[in-house]
């Protein structure tokens, strides 16, 4: 009886390690299928170009391959107002169907931004601060000044602009600058100035 058992225990050990085996085998076939499944393995699309399309057509469209979503509005003189700018993820790219596609879509309105100080720096460097944010320079009206080179007065439309005022993107700004009066040329106006355009 002892010699029976003894040629039967080192089998049943090996068949629990082979069922064990076999078991874990089963599971991993069995999950990597329905990770497949659950994932849509294959069902991948290649993305098409929407940049230049109207985004309203697209919002309203019945497509079921994808989700169109608005991420962002950009100004853009350029463009026609509802034109899509930009989209995530890029043309060419291959998505799952029903993956959300957010797009940047070119509003009409430009942005409000907050007018800088420039009185009293240089030339310049208010050329680069307007430049920064956005505006433009606009003409440069020179006037005799012992500050010679400095912005002595910013206008917006011919008029004087405070600091921290409203204004949309992309507007010129003249500047008033200060200049010595020997360096100041012959071809002044009534007010003894000089302006420079852009």
């Amino acid at each position: 009886m002892k010699n029976l058992k003894a040629f039967f225990m080192p089998n049943r050990m090996g068949f629990h390690l082979l069922l064990a085996l076999v078991i874990t085998v089963i599971i991993a076939v069995v999950a990597i299928i329905f990770l497949k499944s659950y994932t849509r393995h294959g069902q991948e699309i290649r993305m098409p170009n929407l940049i230049g399309k109207n985004s309203e057509a697209l919002l309203n469209s019945d497509n079921s391959d994808f989700i169109f979503v608005v991420s962002d509005y950009v100004f853009d003189k350029s463009m026609k107002e509802g034109t899509v700018l930009k989209q995530n993820p890029y043309p060419e790219e291959y998505v799952k169907k029903g993956r959300k596609i957010y797009l940047t879509i070119a509003s009409s309105e430009p942005p409000k931004i907050k007018m800088p100080a420039l009185n009293s720096v240089s030339l310049r460097q208010a050329e680069i601060m307007l430049k920064a944010i956005g505006l433009e320079v606009g003409d440069i009206i020179y006037k005799p000044s012992p500050y010679k080179n400095a912005v002595l007065d910013q206008l917006y439309r011919g008029r004087s602009i405070s600091a921290g005022t409203p204004i949309n993107h992309g507007e010129k700004i003249t500047l008033v600058v200060g200049k010595d009066v020997e360096d100041l040329l012959d071809t002044t106006d009534s007010t003894g100035s000089i302006i420079e355009n852009q």
